[in-house]
């Protein structure tokens, strides 16, 4: 980011749209209808959260400066056909029987179908003389538990839901020491549980889009059902 941000400003400027993310604002605590709060990168939760928060703040600051015009786009939990990041893993550790749910997968959470990420991010580009300076997350609005949302996915590559139950403070726990045996002795892939990822499975995390939508001009193209059936087509297409 660091170096996108002095490239442009050497040359003279220009427009700028920082890809962040949700997390950047993420203490840990639960977000219930929140608009996008500040970057906090001392308190954002692990090492991603922490590195994103740095560069919106890092890209934020430019904005006014040197001919530049800056905004912060934060998708949330993007997901589509061909995703190997997301969608790819749920799928596996789910089709492994290692996929838990965390206080029964009932914390509600925003997602995004890829292409309606990739369509708020142009809008933002087109509406960058009025939203400069600004920072919005981008979400379906459709807020489903994580139970609903692991089901779309796993119906659609044809795989079992998950059925195992973990109680969200045991996967928390469980997260910290995996990461300390990671930190230890590295396994050759990334660990099964963190912290992170078990305080995003058992904590509520969805968005006020009202500002979104009004300053972009924007709103998905994709519902989230629209979505999972694509997702199924993609999926017969290319069988799991």
């Amino acid at each position: 980011t660091r170096n996108v941000v002095e490239a442009m400003s050497a040359q003279g400027g220009g427009d700028l749209v920082n890809v962040s993310s949700p997390s950047v604002a993420h203490l840990g605590r639960a977000i219930v209808g929140l608009d996008a709060t500040p970057a906090d990168p001392e308190r954002a939760r692990g090492p991603y959260a922490r590195t994103k928060a740095a560069a919106e703040l890092l890209a934020m600051g430019a904005d006014g400066h040197d001919g530049m015009a800056v905004t912060s786009v934060r998708p949330h939990v993007v997901w589509g056909p061909g995703d190997t990041q997301l969608v790819g893993r749920i799928v596996a550790r789910a089709a492994a029987g290692r996929l838990p749910l965390l206080d029964e997968g009932m914390a509600l959470i925003d997602t995004i179908y890829v292409t309606n990420a990739a369509d708020a991010i142009v809008a933002a580009l087109d509406r960058i003389d009025e939203v400069h300076g600004e920072s919005f997350v981008v979400s379906n609005g459709e807020p489903r538990t994580v139970r609903d949302v692991f089901a779309g996915w796993c119906d659609a590559a044809g795989v079992p839901r998950p059925r195992l139950q973990v109680p969200g403070a045991l996967g928390r726990l469980a997260g910290r020491v995996v990461e300390r045996v990671w930190e230890i002795r590295p396994g050759s892939d990334e660990p099964p549980m963190t912290e992170f990822l078990a305080e995003q499975l058992s904590t509520a995390h969805w968005f006020d889009q009202r500002r979104t939508r009004e300053r972009l001009q924007w709103t998905p193209s994709v519902t989230m059902d629209e979505g999972f059936e694509l997702l199924a087509a993609w999926y017969r297409e290319n069988p799991f």
